[in-house]
C-alpha cells in the first residue's frame, strides 16, 4: 500500500468537518488530535472535539482538563488550535435555551424534574447532543476546520444516525400532536380519556401525570426548530466538505470492525476518504552488502552473539510486517480509492503535545525530520532502532 500524502493533505486543507471513526483502542483520539494539529500548522482555525468522556484528548494535548467550551491550545503553528470535550447535560440545557421562544419557557423546562430525568437517562442523548454541539460549532464557532473524535464503531453509528432518528421521531404525527398541546387538545384529552387517565394516575401517581402534561405543554412551539436543526445536521454529514476517516490497527478484530463500519457508511452513500493504520511494524529492507561482513564467522563471543540476536530480530520483524500487510490489504481495497496513511508502532503511548506532533508528521510524510531515533519493540521484546535493527 502506498501513502497518498497529497489526498490527506487536501482533506486537511479543504474540509470543514473531519469525522474520525473506528473501533475502540486503535488511537482515534490521538489521530484526531494529530489532524487538528496539522490543520493549525497549515494556518487554519481548528477545533478538535471528543465525545468520549475520558481524559485522553486533554492528556494528549497536555491540558489539565477540557470542558464543553472550546479551550485554546498554544503551540508552534500559524493557525489556531482549540479543543473541547462534550458535556451532554450542558449541551442539552443550551439547546433548550436556544429553541425556547422566551426565557420563561426555557426556565419552565429547565426547572422540570421530568426534563432532568429525560436529559440524564434517555437513550441516545449523548449522540443527539454530540451532533447538536457539532452543528453549533459549524454555524457559530467561526472555525475553519472541526475534527470530531467519535466513540467506538457501534456508538459512532448512533452518532451518525442521530439526526435521522430525531427527525423521524419529531415528524411522527402523534409526537407532533403531543408537542403542540393546545387548550382545546387538553380539554379533549380530559373529556375523552378521563377514565384511562385515572388508571394511569393510579399507576404512576397523579402528580407525575400532571408533571408529564405540564412538561409536554412547556415544549409547545419548539419542535419545528429542533426538527429543522436535526435535518440540517443530517445534510451536513453528506456535504463534500465533511470527510470521514477510518482509524484501525493491524489486528483482526479492528480490521473486521473497520469493514463493518465502511459497509455501514456505504449504505448511507458516504465513503471513507482516508484510512489511517496505527501501530504498524515498519518494513525493513534486505540487509546491506556490509551485513555479512559484520556477521562474519570470525567474530567471537559476546559481539557475535549480539549481532546474531539483532539479525534474528530483524527477520522476526519482517515476518510480522508481512503478516500485518496481509491483514490490512482487504480493508484498504474496500475503501479504495481512499488514501492510506501509516503510523508506525512507536516506543510508547502518546502522552503530550510533542508526541502528537510526531504522529502528525508520520501522517503527512514529515516523519524523517523528527523520528529517526524513535524505537519500536519487537515481538520478542528486543528493542530495535526504527530505521534498521542491524545497521
Amino acid at each position: 500500500m502506498t501513502v497518498v500524502v497529497n489526498e490527506l493533505t487536501s482533506i486537511i486543507g479543504e474540509s470543514r468537518v473531519i469525522v474520525c471513526c473506528g473501533p475502540g483502542g486503535v488511537g482515534k483520539t490521538t489521530t484526531a488530535a494529530a489532524l487538528a494539529v496539522e490543520g493549525a500548522r497549515r494556518g487554519r482555525r481548528t477545533c478538535v472535539v471528543t465525545i468520549d468522556p475520558a481524559r485522553r484528548l486533554a492528556d494528549a494535548l497536555g491540558l489539565d482538563s477540557l470542558t464543553n467550551t472550546p479551550r485554546r491550545v498554544d503551540g508552534p503553528w500559524g493557525g489556531e488550535l482549540w479543543a473541547l470535550m462534550l458535556d451532554t447535560k450542558s449541551t442539552f440545557d443550551d439547546a433548550i435555551t436556544r429553541y425556547a421562544r422566551d426565557e420563561n419557557q426555557a426556565r419552565s423546562i429547565l426547572g422540570s424534574q421530568l426534563y432532568r430525568n429525560v436529559r440524564d437517562a434517555i437513550s441516545g442523548t449523548q449522540e443527539y447532543m454530540a451532533v447538536e454541539k457539532l452543528y453549533q460549532l459549524v454555524e457559530e464557532g467561526g472555525f475553519d476546520l472541526i475534527v470530531v473524535d467519535t466513540p467506538p464503531t457501534r456508538r459512532a453509528i448512533d452518532f451518525l444516525d442521530a439526526p435521522r432518528h430525531l427527525t423521524l421521531f419529531l415528524g411522527n404525527p402523534a409526537i407532533r400532536m403531543s408537542l403542540r398541546p393546545s387548550r382545546a387538545y387538553f380539554k379533549i384529552i380530559t373529556f375523552a380519556a378521563q377514565a384511562p387517565l385515572k388508571i394511569v394516575a393510579n399507576i404512576v401517581g397523579a402528580e407525575t401525570l400532571v408533571d408529564t402534561m405540564d412538561f409536554l405543554r412547556a415544549f409547545e412551539g419548539m419542535e419545528d426548530g429542533i426538527y429543522e436543526r436535526a435535518k440540517r445536521i443530517g445534510e451536513l454529514f453528506a456535504e463534500p466538505t465533511t470527510a470521514f476517516l477510518l482509524v484501525v490497527t493491524p489486528r483482526d478484530e479492528a480490521i473486521n470492525e473497520g469493514r463493518f463500519f465502511t459497509a455501514r457508511l456505504h449504505e448511507s452513500d458516504i465513503r471513507v476518504q482516508a484510512l489511517v493504520i496505527n501501530r504498524l511494524h515498519p518494513h525493513f529492507d534486505t540487509p546491506s552488502a556490509a551485513t555479512p561482513r559484520i556477521l562474519d564467522s570470525s567474530m567471537r563471543g559476546r559481539r557475535a552473539q549480539a549481532f546474531a540476536d539483532l539479525n534474528a530480530n530483524w527477520s522476526e520483524l519482517r515476518i510480522v510486517a508481512r503478516r500485518e500487510e496481509r491483514t490490512v490489504a482487504d480493508l484498504a481495497a474496500q475503501v479504495a480509492p481512499a488514501s492510506v496513511a501509516r503510523v508506525p508502532l512507536l516506543d510508547g503511548d502518546v502522552h503530550d503535545l510533542d508526541e502528537v506532533q510526531i504522529v502528525a508528521d508520520h501522517l503527512f510524510g514529515l516523519s524523517s525530520r523528527t523520528n529517526a531515533s524513535r524505537t519500536i519493540k519487537s515481538p520478542g521484546g528486543t528493542l530495535a532502532p526504527a530505521r534498521c535493527p542491524i545497521c
